[in-house]
């Protein structure tokens, strides 16, 4: 319950940033829209492939490399605008001011660098999948299934971790992955994941607005059948509305789950980097948590 309450108690002020500066939305809705146009144009090649060539195996191969290739070109676009994420962020805690101009400009700095740990993401998300499709093997089968599962978790938590890294020390993905390891072998990371339930938080808002953007949009494009006596042109406005009354829920939570978990994995990196500059340099003095953080631990 207090993991709960900490994760409620960030999100609010997670948000507060950015109603305070609204820069630092900007990269969250830019990535749903980036996202949606990447998978209309992934998925017509794999619709079409599937149609043509479905069943043979050489057609399952191209398939399933057209699906990694998608999944390859959405982990880009997620990395891309959540790194600038994370840097508005910083500039905002530390200068005041989160700017957009530098966070493009820190991007295509280290777009290369974002790119690699696109494919990195790709490749644990292929084994992962590679593992549940094979359903034989009894007991083996299912602790590989259990082992690639977990890895997929680990591996998401630690690049929530690295890309901050990347973006704000100007690291590539090896050494983002060194300082993750190194922050985590010397506890450098005060604070445990489970300890604020962002995610918990942010699952619960997803499952609420999607329950009741569903439920609204049914009723929307229910009642307008239901009114205009059978299939016509008012009925088809209305199950139109409907779906956009639901898309429209599902975005406002995608957002919001979105920048919040962007938000509280760059304050952790921050909380970590500034322990370590502090242990360097031999100060014995407790290192705050940057505000948002700092807010709800005390």
């Amino acid at each position: 319950m207090q993991s709960f309450s900490r994760g409620w108690s960030f999100l609010k002020q997670a948000w507060s940033m950015a109603f305070k500066d609204k820069d630092l939305l900007k990269p969250s809705i830019y990535a749903l829209i980036a996202g949606m146009i990447v998978s209309a144009f992934g998925i017509i090649p794999i619709a079409v492939t599937a149609i043509l060539f479905g069943g043979s195996q050489a057609g399952n191969i191209i398939l399933g490399v057209m699906g990694a290739i998608l999944v390859f070109a959405q982990f880009i676009v997620t990395y891309l605008f959540s790194g600038m994420t994370a840097y508005l962020i910083f500039g905002y805690l530390s200068e005041g001011d989160g700017r957009m101009d530098k966070a493009w400009a820190v991007v295509r700095r280290d777009f290369f660098d974002i790119v690699t740990l696109a494919a990195a993401s790709t490749v644990v998300n292929m084994l992962k999948n590679a593992a549940n499709r094979n359903r034989r093997g009894g007991l083996a089968s299912g602790l590989i299934r259990g082992a690639a599962n977990l890895f997929q978790v680990l591996w998401t938590e630690a690049s929530y971790l690295i890309l901050p890294a990347m973006v704000i020390d100007d690291l590539n993905l090896k050494e983002g992955m060194m300082r993750v390891l190194k922050i985590a072998r010397e506890n450098l990371l005060l604070i445990g994941v489970s300890t604020v339930g962002v995610r918990l938080v942010t699952g619960l808002i997803g499952f609420v607005l999607g329950a009741g953007g569903f439920l609204l949009g049914l009723a929307v494009g229910g009642g307008a059948v239901y009114a205009a006596g059978g299939v016509n042109f008012l009925s088809v406005v209305g199950i139109v509305l409907g779906a956009l009354i639901f898309f429209t829920f599902v975005v406002v939570a995608s957002v919001i789950a979105s920048y919040t978990s962007i938000a509280y994995h760059t304050c952790l990196y921050i909380w970590a980097r500034d322990v370590e500059k502090s242990q360097e340099a031999g100060q014995a003095i407790p290192v705050a948590a940057p505000a948002p953080l700092a807010a709800v631990l005390s």
